[in-house]
């Protein structure tokens, strides 16, 4: 998003508010609240993700997480999740969620709530949810899960719901667009690791989504056939490497990448273009502070991108 402010258009401005609604959204799976709760249900804190993020969708099984979240090695999802179905029930996972990020947020921005202009809360939640009218289920699967949950009654759990619906919208459109692209899971994470040097490395994809080092070189041995990597002295032909994996992107890489990302962006846009350019405007506004606020609370220190 280059330029100023006054030049943005509601593209710009919709990945600014986007930007904001996710800072209020990932502290629910990693805050110190929520894996308390999440821990008091016989769920262990650092593998909750997944039924966390898979529990709107009701008791599903490994297969459909799998196709959901895309990214991760079927064996690890297939140890995770039944185990966890069995340890508390979706209803549980959800009424855990809510309580943890209520207190997560509260907690974290009610001393910003406080000195914000008054009503300041109550617009941003109105033009939030303006925008999720915009939404469309047909094709996407996790925010249609999430879309069937009703609306918090509290205003900043109502900002958050708003900030998965958005996010989970994005998602899905975003997976149709890797399809599309061609890109397995392992290619997804191979080209989005080595496009993002401030992002997390390539070591904590592949560890974290449980690919082995034969599979992950599988993947980065394809890529190369199909000049999509290549070595990081390669002629000068690649650029914005992730610092030791001794590849980068290659030209055309690069050129699918940007194409992938501006696929993805296009597809999430409707919300946006419900609410319209003052709305997107006024609701990044609004939520900047909040963004700042949760930024440097710390919560999201120890936390990795999960995008793809």
């Amino acid at each position: 998003m280059a330029g100023s402010t006054d030049e943005l258009d509601l593209d710009g401005w919709a990945q600014r508010a986007w930007a904001c609604l996710e800072m209020l959204h990932v502290p629910g799976y990693f805050s110190a609240e929520c894996r308390t709760q999440y821990k008091a249900l016989g769920l262990h804190p650092g593998l909750a993700y997944f039924p966390v993020r898979a529990a709107a969708m009701g008791p599903v099984p490994a297969e459909v997480v799998e196709a959901t979240f895309y990214v991760f090695a079927p064996r690890r999802v297939r140890m995770i999740v039944p185990e966890c179905w069995q340890q508390a029930s979706p209803e549980q996972v959800l009424a855990a969620r809510h309580e943890g990020v209520q207190q997560t947020l509260h907690a974290i921005l009610d001393e910003t709530l406080a000195a914000a202009p008054e009503g300041a809360l109550d617009e941003a939640v109105a033009l939030v949810r303006q925008a999720c009218e915009g939404l469309t289920a047909p094709g996407r699967p996790l925010y249609a899960g999430h879309a069937s949950l009703p609306w918090p009654d509290d205003p900043l759990l109502q900002l958050w719901h708003a900030a998965t619906l958005l996010r989970e919208h994005r998602g899905d459109g975003h997976v149709a667009a890797l399809l599309t692209a061609g890109l397995s899971p392992l290619d997804a994470m191979w080209t989005y690791g080595l496009a993002d040097t401030g992002g997390p490395t390539l070591h904590f994809l592949q560890q974290s989504r449980g690919w082995t080092e034969a599979e992950w070189q599988e993947s980065a041995d394809r890529l190369m056939e199909q000049d999509l990597i290549g070595n990081a002295d390669g002629a000068g032909e690649a650029a914005g490497g992730v610092q030791g994996s001794g590849l980068e992107l290659t030209a055309s890489g690069r050129e699918l990448r940007t194409e992938l990302e501006e696929t993805t962006q296009l597809s999430a846009l409707d919300g946006w273009a419900h609410l319209g350019l003052d709305g997107t405007r006024r609701l990044a506004e609004l939520l900047n502070p909040l963004r700042r606020s949760v930024i440097a609370s710390g919560v999201l220190a120890p936390t990795r991108a999960t995008a793809a």
